[in-house]
């Protein structure tokens, strides 16, 4: 065999090669690209793939504000710690607190005075010491702005969301943390085992 015909059979194994890694590496993007975008199932109910359309023209000054910081939070959301202060930990509650403060009706610790708090049980000890806190079963109906507060036992586990609708025993949340993300779900209530009960607005 020719050297000439070497060297062109060199040359067409490394094209082959050259080929195949761009094959992979696209290959690679077009995997990466499809497990990011995939949609996350549904915790509860049904998991909203965009916000919803709410008639804001019932709702009062603070509600207002209030689905305003959670519609832009859902079209360009942060990580846990953006919510948290900085701090890497479970961040439900973390969110809820910090939704409240951009939407100028902060909270307050009872145990440290800050607008965050980052647990459940702390947040509803909040509620029910500003006498703000409604159980499950007290009759009461939930409003957009209201906190929705679970137990262990919830398909969310301990956790905490806010309800952005409310109508005839379905509700529709926003929380953060959800499969680690900001997420929206509707549900009945009814279905739902572990919710402990409301921090009203």
């Amino acid at each position: 065999m020719s050297e000439r015909k070497v060297v062109e059979r060199r040359r067409h194994r490394w094209m082959l090669l050259g080929l195949v890694v761009v094959a992979l590496l696209v290959a690679g993007v077009v995997g990466v690209r499809w497990w990011q975008d995939r949609a996350q199932p549904a915790i509860a109910g049904d998991r909203l793939t965009a916000f919803p359309a709410i008639d804001r023209s019932g709702l009062d000054h603070t509600q207002g504000r209030i689905v305003a910081v959670l519609e832009r939070e859902f079209e360009a959301p942060g990580a846990g710690p953006k919510y948290a202060e900085g701090a890497d930990e479970p961040w439900c509650a973390d969110f809820v607190s910090w939704v409240l403060q951009e939407a100028g009706a902060p909270l307050a610790n009872p145990n440290s005075g800050s607008w965050r708090i980052p647990g459940v049980y702390t947040l509803q000890e909040y509620y029910q010491g500003a006498g703000r806190f409604a159980p499950v079963g007290s009759g009461y109906q939930p409003r957009t702005g209201d906190v929705l507060l679970y137990t262990e036992r919830s398909p969310f586990g301990q956790h905490t969301n806010i309800v952005l609708t409310a109508a005839n025993g379905t509700v529709t949340t926003m929380g953060g943390n959800e499969f680690g993300e900001v997420a929206i779900h509707r549900f009945a209530l009814a279905e739902i085992p572990g919710v402990v009960g409301y921090g009203r607005l």
